[in-house]
């Protein structure tokens, strides 16, 4: 099983606004990588309800790079692969409105258009509530939420469990 799981953080309600970005990618049922990064919104700008979900604030982004300059090290993690978020419309949406604002283009990632989504795989199990939290929580999947990292690899390791995959080796 080999695929990508992505999660973003934004600085305000508008999905071009990355602020962070975890990257897990998993290679025969295994977490081969991570990747990690602050990003740069445009403008600094942030909105106080997105400080108060991830905590992240513009003092910690003032010298980071933005999207466009990062770019190079995010795309070739997500080139060609499948891509698996928890709630897979708003990253996808978040990754797509981003590289639109930096006048990158979404069609050179050569990714599908509609991503593997963990929560409509969750809720389909019949799950009562399929946030993050509760399908980390009820699986033993240890989760330091809206942590972007922590995100991805809850994600991915969800993703590997939904199809009876146990090797949880990270």
């Amino acid at each position: 099983m080999n695929f990508t799981a992505i999660d973003f953080e934004t600085a305000t309600g508008y999905p071009h606004s990355a602020c962070a970005v975890g990257i897990v990618t998993v290679e025969d049922g295994i977490i081969t990588e991570e990747y990690y990064t602050l990003i740069q919104p445009p403008d600094n700008e942030y909105w106080y309800r997105n400080i108060m979900v991830h905590g992240i604030k513009p003092i910690e982004t003032l010298n980071i790079p933005t999207f466009d300059m990062l770019f190079p090290e995010i795309s070739k993690r997500l080139f060609g692969r499948k891509i698996v978020a928890h709630n897979e419309s708003f990253d996808r949406n978040v990754l797509m409105k981003t590289m639109s604002w930096y006048g990158l283009y979404y069609d050179e990632l050569e990714i599908a258009d509609r991503w593997e989504c963990t929560c409509k795989i969750y809720r389909a199990k019949g799950y009562p509530k399929a946030n993050l939290k509760y399908c980390s929580d009820r699986n033993g999947i240890q989760l330091n939420h809206h942590e972007a990292l922590s995100d991805a690899r809850a994600c991915a390791k969800l993703y590997l469990l939904h199809d009876g995959q146990v090797k949880l080796k990270v």
